[in-house]
């Protein structure tokens, strides 16, 4: 049980773990349940940072200031994947040319635009919440995040048959811990943000599928990549959706 907690924060964060704990394949697959925990303490730890700088410094510093922490808590793993999946989703390529261009470790313009862009509107969006409910998308962002990366494990295979970064994944039990990850994101979002964030969360689930549908589309599955693509797109769709919803006051918008 350790080892596979272990694992996980290994995997999702730059923590340092001792010697190689939760680095074999079985720690691995059965990491998958302990993906929302790991989504919790890296929401926490941004919402601790929201409330303790927001008492400091100025809204616009702080929603900077709390994307860097999101950022540098994985290492980029997340974004690498999504601007890899950029550079291969809008080649105009073929299949294999497409998970070729995954796979290399450059990064070209739309790889570049992607990143940009992600960053621009997770600033903006956290920069437009009052600073007194700017924990709310602070905790709920990393979870929908890693709470995603279960989903889509569960129900899409695997695109490369030669195996890569993700392939341990695939060999645990990935439908019931996908219910799991459901479970705490779903009980998170009601307890932190009410009716809004139920509806953040189903406008993230659906976001999801789409991407998974288009994925399907390209390359036949998932990628490593395209997980890490996933968890950002999910941050940021988290953001949003929390954010649009004073225009639908009967659901209790929190950015009022």
């Amino acid at each position: 049980m350790m080892d596979r907690f272990l694992a996980a924060v290994g995997f999702l964060t730059i923590l340092p773990l001792p010697g190689r704990t939760g680095t074999d394949e079985q720690a691995l697959a059965g990491s998958l349940w302990f993906f929302p925990i790991v989504g919790l303490l890296i929401g926490a730890l941004a919402a601790s940072a929201a409330w303790l700088l927001g008492a400091i410094l100025p809204l616009p510093v702080v929603a900077v200031l709390l994307v860097l922490i999101l950022l540098a808590a994985s290492g980029g793993l997340h974004m690498d994947g999504l601007a890899d999946t950029a550079d291969g989703f809008f080649s105009a390529r073929p299949r294999e040319r497409i998970l070729a261009i995954m796979r290399d470790s450059r990064v070209g313009a739309m790889g570049v635009m992607a990143i940009v862009l992600t960053l621009a509107l997770k600033i903006a969006a956290l920069a437009s919440f009052p600073i007194e409910n700017l924990w709310i998308p602070a905790l709920l962002m990393p979870l929908a995040g890693r709470c995603v990366l279960v989903l889509l494990t569960a129900i899409q295979p695997y695109a490369r048959s030669e195996g890569g970064l993700a392939t341990p994944f695939y060999a645990g039990a990935a439908k019931p811990s996908a219910a799991w990850a459901l479970t705490v994101f779903t009980v998170t979002a009601w307890l932190v943000a009410g009716p809004a964030g139920l509806v953040a969360m189903a406008g993230v689930m659906v976001g999801s599928l789409l991407f998974t549908v288009h994925c399907k589309h390209k390359i036949g599955g998932a990628t490593g990549d395209t997980l890490g693509a996933a968890c950002e797109l999910a941050e940021t769709l988290t953001a949003l959706l929390l954010l649009a919803q004073p225009a639908l006051p009967h659901l209790g918008g929190i950015c009022r």
